[in-house]
């Protein structure tokens, strides 16, 4: 028993490594306007660079299943950190934008997501019986790489310039994600058998199986509207506080930092409490204080405590909801298959990256679009207020026909 909470004490401290070193593509908004003053790009064109990323981070996590099964997590996790830190490394000699789309896009997104996905549901096979609190954990250093790598990045930045701080960050990236993946060992499915006998109809839902619920799709509607939520505010915040609240630049970019903590502490706090009050329960309290949070952004008049609690609220739940949706897709669709069934669940991440965008240049800006959010939202929140899984569904009409007939029999 000693070995094994040893055991498992490592692969926690190596999914964290592993996590903290590929969260540092988080910063990437730092190297966007040196980029600008070095080869003249536009700057709108240079940070299509990282919603290139985002994608190629969301759709990798469809694959990476198959590719975990072929060549085991350790190896793959350890090409995918060689991969990300060599397309960071090779961006620094990129001549061109479409070179930069290929390698700090493209190629540092997929080896991001492939380890991303991977790592995570192999903490949860191997925790359980406590999937909120490991997920909060994982997703949570992943929180902490794009807040310490902020100022790693930027110090790097100011003093060498942007070709070597790709340099730097690709070794540093390398070094982390690599190393990590030593201490972790691949969970055997036998390890969520205390998971499964909790559940009403122990079953574990294949991809194809998942998409044949009706819960598969709400799901994904709810984890879309979280995603778009907090990924529209995160893209935009310094540009909402200084044109809606009327801030100064440098206050106004207070709200980045604001953001990146309690992001950060959301994915810590609401992971474990997910474990004690109930999943949905969590995800509908952070869809509501969204509401609220959008609507005064809307409505109200807007001074600097006010837009901060707002900000902050938005970043919690945002964290919070990454965090916990790992969890709901293995406790409404088994563990076994978690990886492979949240990666299609997870495809609202993506989406949602690019939406806040779409739906603000179709409707003319911040309040249409915060608008829409409010309405998802609240559309969302209801979803959760009345969604359960396969399993107590199952056994609710189980019930519900076994009361039908006890009732036709005493007649």
């Amino acid at each position: 028993m000693l070995e094994q909470k040893a055991n498992r004490s490592l692969i926690v401290l190596g999914t964290m490594i592993v996590q903290m070193g590929l969260g540092t593509v988080y910063t990437w908004s730092l190297f966007n306007q040196p980029l600008v003053d070095k080869f003249g790009w536009q700057l709108s064109a240079v940070s299509t660079t990282f919603s290139i990323l985002s994608l190629a981070l969301a759709v990798s996590t469809l694959f990476a299943t198959k590719l975990q099964a072929k060549w085991g997590l350790r190896r793959l996790v350890a090409f995918s950190g060689i991969l990300l830190g060599a397309g960071l490394i090779l961006s620094s000699f990129a001549p061109s934008l479409w070179m930069l789309y290929l390698l700090a896009g493209l190629i540092v997104g997929y080896a991001d997501g492939t380890a991303y996905i991977t790592t995570l549901s192999n903490l949860m096979k191997w925790f359980p019986d406590k999937k909120g609190l490991v997920s909060g954990i994982s997703v949570g250093a992943y929180g902490t790489g794009s807040l310490v790598f902020k100022f790693v990045n930027g110090a790097v930045l100011s003093s060498f310039g942007v070709t070597q701080a790709f340099l730097c960050w690709g070794v540093i990236a390398i070094a982390m994600i690599t190393g990590g993946s030593f201490l972790l060992k691949e969970a055997e499915n036998t390890t969520t058998s205390g998971t499964v006998s909790k559940q009403p109809a122990g079953k574990d839902f294949t991809i194809k199986e998942m998409l044949k619920t009706k819960q598969a799709y709400l799901l994904f509607i709810v984890f879309f509207t979280a995603c778009m939520s907090g990924l529209y505010l995160i893209g935009l915040v310094k540009d909402i506080g200084t044109r809606l609240v009327g801030l100064d630049v440098a206050t106004a970019s207070n709200a980045v930092a604001l953001i990146a903590v309690f992001n950060t502490i959301g994915r810590l706090v609401l992971g474990g409490l997910s474990d004690h009050v109930g999943r949905m329960k969590v995800v509908s309290g952070t869809l509501l204080a969204t509401a609220v949070a959008v609507s005064i952004l809307s409505y109200a008049h807007l001074n600097f405590a006010l837009f901060f609690i707002c900000v902050a609220a938005i970043a919690f739940g945002f964290g919070g909801n990454v965090t916990v949706f790992p969890a709901i897709i293995s406790d409404f669709f088994g563990l076994k298959n978690q990886s492979a069934n949240y990666s299609v669940i997870y495809q609202g991440f993506g989406i949602g990256a690019l939406s806040g965008s779409v739906i603000a240049s179709l409707l003319g800006g911040f309040m249409p679009t915060f608008h829409a959010i409010t309405i998802l939202c609240l559309v969302s929140f209801a979803i959760t207020l009345f969604i359960k899984s396969p399993a107590e569904e199952a056994a609710h009409a189980h019930g519900v026909r076994g009361n039908v007939g006890r009732a036709q029999h005493s007649h």
